[in-house]
């Protein structure tokens, strides 16, 4: 198959593929530019099978990596910048890329105290035009580049968040991001031209696969090198934008700087992932005209699984949505047995968008991939009609005194509450119930609800065993680099005290 910028390329040479900073670039050109990148490549020894790590935040050097890249038939491995020393070493010491891009500055520090001996070349980001002059052999045919990829080559390692564990690198073939193009433009429409919004970290799934949708649609990312609220909310007002990926603590600071204006016009489609969305922050979007629309996706299905229709936008906001195309889903007991409608189990996921597998660790991929199926370790339900809820992870269940109590419920009831601008939830050890809940909130602006008056707001609307037993008040929850909170993180922190 063509290289997909190229393909696009061809049929569209003029058309906008990227604007950032003001500056716009053409499919044509941004195609020159990655072929002319994957000279420099070649040139710095990378070669076929070999692996990219990249230290970048959003930006070109970012883009035309992700296009260069698989000319010289390597596969990408995007390093999240947010990391310390010591987590980006681990990874690399686990991939053992050949080479290390990285940008300058405290991360050209970072991405040096982590290489130690574990990557044959560090180098700073390639872009520039006079170094790539020196650098490009006289006789480019001699680099041997490709003109065609293989589906089934892997085209970039991702390593999970690490919420739940030591991180893992995620293989995904070149067919699991094109089926999961495919499939989020069948489900969500495609208009050659539409513009892209992607503020989300392109290191992470959920904006590299943006790049991906783009080359394949004809698309025009508008990128921006990291969310800030102010200029999302001015490129929503004037930048024409149709389509942006937000996750709900991205949507929630968005509305609070957009106030109580109508949603824009141009605007077509807000995909809400991340987790589950609490129900007010929905339907306070809902009520503005902000076309709000749930997916559940992971990594290792190289992003969106399950998408709600265009139809349901602002009807279903208990729901996150139906199945992309090609993608199944079911819910099944420990046994791997399926489930009734409407009972909680494991969602497991089958379709060509998942992963080959978990770099090196043929054990790990054995228990996540069983009889095709990807057993995802999160916690849901799907209706007679095939609609998926998503409860919770499993790993983030609180089992209090036999009772199942998803975080996730109690954290859209204390969301609901004024004086509530965020809270996460989470289980904590008690000799007499095995777990308790305990409740981290971000009050409000200088509101400060009593803990007596958030456990009679939530008595009202939960059961029993669901309240909170403890609150505590912090100025941030601790997230990563995709928004998620990390719970781990809160669980150690009430342990201290």
């Amino acid at each position: 198959m063509k290289p997909w910028l190229e393909a696009r390329a061809a049929l569209a040479p003029h058309q906008p593929a990227l604007t950032l900073n003001g500056i716009t670039f053409t499919f044509a050109t941004l195609a020159a530019r990655a072929r002319m990148l994957a000279l420099r490549l070649r040139a710095l020894g990378v070669r076929e099978g070999d692996l990219v790590a990249t230290l970048l935040p959003n930006g070109l050097p970012f883009v035309e990596l992700v296009h260069a890249v698989p000319l010289c038939g390597a596969a990408l491995l995007p390093l999240n910048v947010r990391l310390t020393s010591r987590e980006l070493a681990f990874q690399l010491d686990d991939a053992k890329p050949a080479l290390l891009v990285h940008a300058g500055g405290e991360l050209a520090a970072a991405a040096r105290a982590a290489a130690n001996g574990s990557v044959r070349r560090v180098a700073a980001e390639p872009c520039d035009a006079a170094l790539l002059a020196e650098i490009v052999p006289a006789n480019p045919e001699s680099a041997n580049l490709r003109d065609a990829i293989d589906l089934e080559d892997t085209c970039a390692v991702l390593y999970t968040s690490g919420t739940t564990g030591a991180p893992k690198g995620a293989e995904l073939r070149h067919a699991s991001l094109l089926w999961s193009a495919i499939g989020s433009a069948l489900h969500l429409g495609a208009v050659p031209g539409e513009r892209w919004l992607a503020c989300l970290p392109l290191f992470h799934v959920g904006g590299l696969s943006i790049l991906t949708r783009s080359a394949l649609t004809g698309s025009e990312v508008i990128l921006h090198q990291h969310f800030a609220p102010d200029a999302v909310t001015h490129a929503l007002a004037h930048e024409r934008v149709s389509l942006v990926s937000l996750v709900a603590v991205m949507l929630e600071r968005l509305l609070d700087v957009w106030g109580e204006r109508p949603a824009p016009p141009t605007l077509r489609c807000v995909l809400l992932g991340g987790g589950p969305a609490p129900r007010p922050l929905i339907e306070r979007a809902n009520a503005l005209g902000f076309p709000i629309v749930t997916t559940y996706g992971l990594t290792e299905a190289a992003s969106q699984v399950a998408t709600l229709p265009l139809h349901e936008v602002g009807r279903r906001t208990d729901i996150v949505g139906k199945p992309l195309l090609g993608t199944e889903l079911r819910i099944a007991d420990e046994s791997g047995a399926s489930l009734p409608p409407n009972t909680p189990g494991e969602i497991l996921v089958r379709g060509p968008t998942l992963m080959r597998g978990y770099l090196r660790r043929p054990d790990e991929t054995a228990r996540a991939l069983r009889d095709g199926w990807l057993h995802t370790g999160d916690v849901g339900t799907l209706d007679a009609d095939g609609f998926l809820r998503v409860l919770d992870r499993r790993a983030d269940l609180i089992l209090s005194g036999g009772e199942n109590v998803y975080p996730a419920e109690v954290e859209a009831i204390l969301l609901a509450h004024p004086d509530v601008a965020e809270a996460a939830v989470v289980g904590l050890a008690d000799p007499s119930f095995g777990q308790r809940v305990a409740a981290f909130i971000v009050p409000r602006g200088s509101a400060a609800a009593t803990d007596a008056e958030l456990e009679r707001f939530c008595r009202a609307r939960l059961a029993g065993y669901k309240i909170p037993r403890t609150f505590h008040r912090l100025a941030e929850l601790p997230r990563n680099a995709s928004g998620k909170v990390l719970r781990r993180a809160l669980g150690e922190r009430a342990e201290l005290r």
